[in-house]
């Protein structure tokens, strides 16, 4: 149902294996939403899709408390979050309030309401989608929100012949995703199964030096006004090993490392206003820390 996109369903698939929550960048009609809406269906898990608007309360998201005349107090009903695979579209639509809301579930998997502590569900997957270019009714979301996502990845337009592969399937009369022929293949024991393969993969010293240098760089370098903190790091060394896993092998290498690098930093890192104005990108700080710190071998 995807045409191309093949490096974006890897990391995709990453994530999951590395428990990571994700954000989605691009301009509408890129099949953002449906990609998250695909690897929601191959998981045997709850789903649930929030549209952020403007005027969403935290409540809408969380959930709420509702008095019962029968019992003379109040029950906790728990908002759309509570599911496995949770799907927010356009989630800079809205404001710094609501985005507070996602702050501790996020980062603890965890909901305080009224004083009581809920656990949310095993998994526990954020897929969220933002359009970079459209900046009417939209806010900025908060640094510290950022760093609670594993991967930025950003969903570019396709090639010339993907575009003619997409068109051809439309005219065939392939168009119109049917989400329901998509069949779930993997159940919530089966995927922390696979997590746990994945932790077990071997990482060399050397390994977790560079990827230490890598971040630790971020916070000396001349154009940048923001580094990446400790979690970068994490970030790193667990998409690092669910990316050697996925491509087959049981220890981590330098150039796994290399291919998230991008990925882990872009949305934790701020340009110098200087280096903004000069139409420089995190991508391409990123791409020169890379290229100036020597590659283990």
């Amino acid at each position: 149902m995807i045409v191309g996109q093949q490096d974006l369903l890897e990391l995709l698939l990453t994530a999951i294996l590395a428990d990571g929550h994700v954000l989605l960048e691009g301009v509408p009609g890129v099949a953002k939403t449906l990609m998250a809406k695909l690897l929601a269906r191959t998981l045997e898990v709850p789903f649930s899709r929030i549209q952020f608007t403007p005027d969403l309360m935290p409540s809408d998201v969380l959930g709420t408390s509702v008095f019962r005349q029968n019992k003379a107090d109040f029950e906790f009903r728990p908002g759309p979050i509570f599911a496995s695979v949770v799907l927010i579209d356009e989630i800079n639509r809205a404001p710094a309030k609501t985005q507070s809301a996602l702050f501790e579930v996020m980062e603890e998997r965890t909901v305080t309401q009224d004083g009581t502590t809920y656990g949310m569900p095993e998994p526990f997957l954020v897929l969220a989608t933002q359009n970079p270019v459209e900046q009417e009714g939209t806010y900025r979301l908060p640094e510290a929100q950022l760093d609670r996502f594993l991967f930025k990845l950003h969903v570019g337009y396709p090639s010339l012949a993907e575009e003619v592969q997409i068109l051809q399937g439309h005219h065939a009369g392939f168009g119109g995703t049917n989400l329901e022929a998509v069949q779930p293949i993997l159940s919530a024991d089966d995927l922390a199964s696979l997590r746990r393969q994945v932790r077990q993969q071997r990482v060399e010293a050397n390994i977790l030096e560079y990827i230490a240098k890598l971040v630790g760089q971020t916070r000396a370098h001349k154009s940048l006004y923001l580094g990446a903190s400790p979690r970068a790091s994490l970030a790193l060394l667990n998409g690092a090993k669910a990316l050697a896993a996925l491509r087959g092998r049981d220890f981590v290498t330098p150039e796994d490392v290399q291919f998230l690098a991008p990925s882990v930093l872009r949305h934790r890192i701020m340009l110098t206003p200087e280096r903004e104005m000069e139409g420089g990108t995190p991508d391409d700080v990123v791409k020169q820390i890379m290229q100036q710190i020597e590659v283990p071998r």
